[in-house]
C-alpha cells in the first residue's frame, strides 16, 4: 500500500477543460456510470472518508473534479454517466466536457473505469475502451462491488469479462474491488505506482 495517495486533497472543480489546472504532470482520470462506486473507490483508494462526495443520487458528479496527490500527480473524477435524472441538454454539456478533456489534456496517463461486477461491459464502458484503443492509453477496469456477489461468481465473472476484452486492442487489465470490504486497494496502488512512476 502507497501512503502518497492518502494525502490527495481536493483541488478544484471545472466545468469546461479550459478551467482546469495547468496541463503538467501526470493525471489519472477515474470514469464510470453514475451508480457505479466512483466516489467510494476514490475514498477507499486514498482512505477518505469524503474526498470525493458521495451521493444517494447517481450523477452528481457534474464537473471535472481535479484531487491533488503531490505536485506533480492528480486524480480526475470525471462525470458520472447514464443513470442521472437530468434534461438531454445538460447530459449532452457533460458528454462534450468530458471529451473535450479526453482528447485535449497532455498530462492524462491513464483511466480507471469503474464499473458495477453485477452490469459490466455497459455501452459507456465500451465506449471508453474504444476511446482508450483508439488514444493507446491504459485503461484498468475496477469491478466494484464485488461484495455483493460470492468470491466464485465475482471470480467468474472477472474472467468471463477478460474473455470478453481479449481482441481489444487497448491495454487494458482488470480487478476486483470493494470499496465496503477494501479489497483490491493494493492491486489498484500497484498500477497507479506504474502510472506515475512512483
Amino acid at each position: 500500500m502507497n501512503p502518497v495517495y492518502h494525502q490527495a486533497k481536493f483541488m478544484l472543480s471545472a466545468s469546461k477543460v479550459n478551467e482546469a489546472p495547468e496541463d503538467q504532470g501526470k493525471e489519472v482520470a477515474f470514469a464510470g456510470r453514475s451508480n457505479a462506486g466512483k466516489s467510494s473507490a476514490l475514498n477507499t483508494l486514498t482512505r477518505q472518508n469524503a474526498l470525493a462526495r458521495i451521493s444517494k443520487t447517481p450523477g452528481r458528479t457534474q464537473l471535472l473534479n481535479f484531487f491533488e496527490i503531490n505536485e506533480r500527480c492528480k486524480f480526475v473524477d470525471l462525470p458520472g454517466y447514464g443513470y442521472a435524472k437530468v434534461p438531454l441538454a445538460i447530459k449532452k454539456q457533460w458528454h462534450k466536457m468530458m471529451e473535450d478533456y479526453l482528447h485535449q489534456r497532455n498530462a492524462l496517463c491513464g483511466i480507471v473505469l469503474v464499473s458495477d461486477i453485477r452490469h459490466p461491459l455497459t455501452d459507456f464502458d465500451m465506449q471508453m475502451i474504444e476511446w482508450c484503443e483508439y488514444t493507446k492509453l491504459p485503461l484498468h477496469m475496477l469491478l466494484t462491488k464485488a461484495d455483493k456477489l460470492n468470491y466464485g461468481a465475482a471470480k467468474n465473472t472477472l474472467l468471463k469479462v477478460q474473455r470478453e476484452l481479449q481482441d481489444s486492442d487497448a491495454t487494458i487489465t482488470l480487478q476486483l474491488f470493494s470499496a465496503l470490504k477494501k479489497t483490491g486497494v493494493d492491486d489498484i496502488h500497484k498500477v497507479l505506482d506504474q502510472w506515475f512512476g512512483f
